[in-house]
């Protein structure tokens, strides 16, 4: 797997439990209803495309989000863009939920770990939920002390807002994933 992570315990995204020492995180939005909108959620979600949406940069080593890839999210603009180095923790892509986590790795400006989940629910409704463990790893997030969890917040709803807004132009043209 490469270099470690800068955080344990690893995966816990996965069960929306918070470790003892990070601060959690849980946003969830409505991004519609429909198969078709939980498809074209789900995929761009798995392909990167709900962050490039948001205007985050983002370096991947696969096209997909598979437990094992390395991607670098970008966060800014030109000198105060914010590198963020992690590896994918878990993936799944199953008939109604889709989802990935990834974790921090040496460079990030915070460590722990975040969850981006897709899900198609039984009344029809599709959801995005956002799942997050995470402390200070830099000055600098350590001096933004209460700030931090309020931007991570922010994020989070944007992710909603982004993949709510794609969902809605691919099925209201017409597209499939």
């Amino acid at each position: 797997m490469g270099v470690p992570f800068t955080y344990s315990p690893v995966g816990r995204t996965a069960q929306g439990v918070t470790p003892p020492g990070f601060n959690g995180l849980r946003v969830r939005t409505l991004l519609g209803a429909g198969e078709p909108v939980f498809a074209v959620a789900s995929r761009a979600l798995l392909e990167w495309r709900m962050h490039r949406a948001m205007g985050v940069r983002v370096r991947a080593d696969a096209e997909r989000a598979a437990p094992g890839v390395r991607v670098t999210v970008g966060l800014g603009v030109g000198r105060l863009r914010v590198q963020g180095p992690c590896r994918v923790v878990w993936a799944v892509e199953e008939e109604r939920h889709a989802g990935w986590a990834y974790g921090t790795l040496p460079g990030h400006p915070e460590c722990g770990e975040e969850a981006f989940w897709v899900e198609h629910a039984a009344d029809g409704r599709v959801w995005l939920t956002v799942r997050a463990y995470s402390r200070p790893a830099t000055w600098w997030t350590r001096v933004g002390g209460p700030l931090v969890p309020v931007l991570q917040r922010l994020y989070a709803h944007h992710c909603g807002w982004a993949l709510r807004r794609l969902a809605r132009q691919a099925v209201s043209a017409g597209t499939r994933p």
